[in-house]
């Protein structure tokens, strides 16, 4: 009977927690998946006027138009640039700052430099834009220390040679202390009688981050890595619509800010669905072929 009442409990509890995700599942069906069906005007010639079933429907076409487009292979050229040089550098600087840091041993310094480090993370690129349009326009506070230096000024957000690593930099600065939590908490994990029987072997302390600290964290660099090529074709809508202007476009434009363009601003529906679904579709093979990277080389699967 005990038992009887114990599962009766049990069952109870777990239909508590089941229905406190009620909520949650609700935002997701009417903002997620309710949505979702929309993708058929990517294969409509749709009108608003009309709607969804009146417009008619043109199958593949607007995907052929879009592969015959002499600017799309620059545009996906673009994303991948951006994506990836923020992924591995962006990577680079958060093991980086949390090896550095782990070696800080007093707490209230470390504490502030963690502060300071993640806060621009917490911040909007609505917000940041203007940051850094004054510090690297032409008149800005970059330009007068070249100046200062007997330099020429450089026209960082209207150079096509300088926008790319602009808008890289830009970000890894944004994001790079606050990714370094998991690296950092991947460090804390490691044994210290490692590094005290290496440091008495002699060892400096380059070998010891090299042989012991690295080989620790590479489960995690390798989750963490496989997770980040799901984002590849995400190289950053509004860091970089804040930022970049017609100049630019040439390497500046990705692929999200180019479904806006055409879609809401040029107001060709269709097309920019049909663009965004072949981005869906690429950042889902990509997903899984994440999800079966972190399996195989980290024993982990992320869903």
């Amino acid at each position: 009977m005990k038992t009887l009442i114990k599962n009766v409990n049990i069952a109870k509890s777990e239909a508590m927690y089941q229905m406190m995700m009620i909520p949650g599942i609700i935002f997701l069906l009417i903002f997620s998946y309710i949505p979702m069906f929309g993708i058929i005007m990517a294969f409509q010639d749709y009108v608003p006027a009309k709607g969804i079933f009146g417009s008619s429907f043109v199958g593949l076409e607007h995907f052929m138009y879009m592969i015959s487009l002499p600017d799309i292979a620059q545009i996906v050229k673009n994303t991948l640039i951006i994506a990836v040089g923020k992924i591995l550098l962006g990577t680079f600087m958060a093991i980086a700052f949390s090896i550095l840091l782990n070696e800080i041993s007093k707490k209230f310094l470390k504490k502030t430099v963690q502060t300071i480090v993640y806060m621009p993370h917490f911040l909007s690129w609505v917000v940041l834009a203007a940051v850094v349009v004054n510090m690297f326009n032409l008149d800005g506070t970059i330009n007068q220390i070249l100046v200062s230096f007997g330099l020429d000024k450089i026209n960082f957000m209207g150079s096509n040679s300088w926008f790319r690593p602009l808008i890289i930099g830009t970000d890894v600065w944004k994001e790079f202390g606050y990714n370094s939590v998991v690296y950092l908490a991947a460090i804390t994990a490691i044994d210290p009688g490692l590094h005290e029987a290496a440091a008495i072997d002699g060892a400096s302390w380059w070998r010891r981050v090299i042989n012991i600290t690295i080989p620790g964290m590479l489960p995690i660099i390798l989750l963490m890595a496989a997770m980040s090529l799901t984002s590849i074709l995400s190289a950053g809508f509004d860091q970089i619509y804040n930022l970049y202007t017609p100049m630019v476009y040439e390497t500046g434009d990705v692929l999200d800010t180019y479904v806006y363009r055409i879609g809401l601003v040029g107001r060709q529906y269709s097309f920019a669905t049909a663009v965004g679904l072949f981005k869906s579709v690429i950042g889902m093979i990509l997903m899984l072929t994440a999800n079966g990277l972190a399996k195989k080389y980290t024993d982990r699967k992320i869903f």
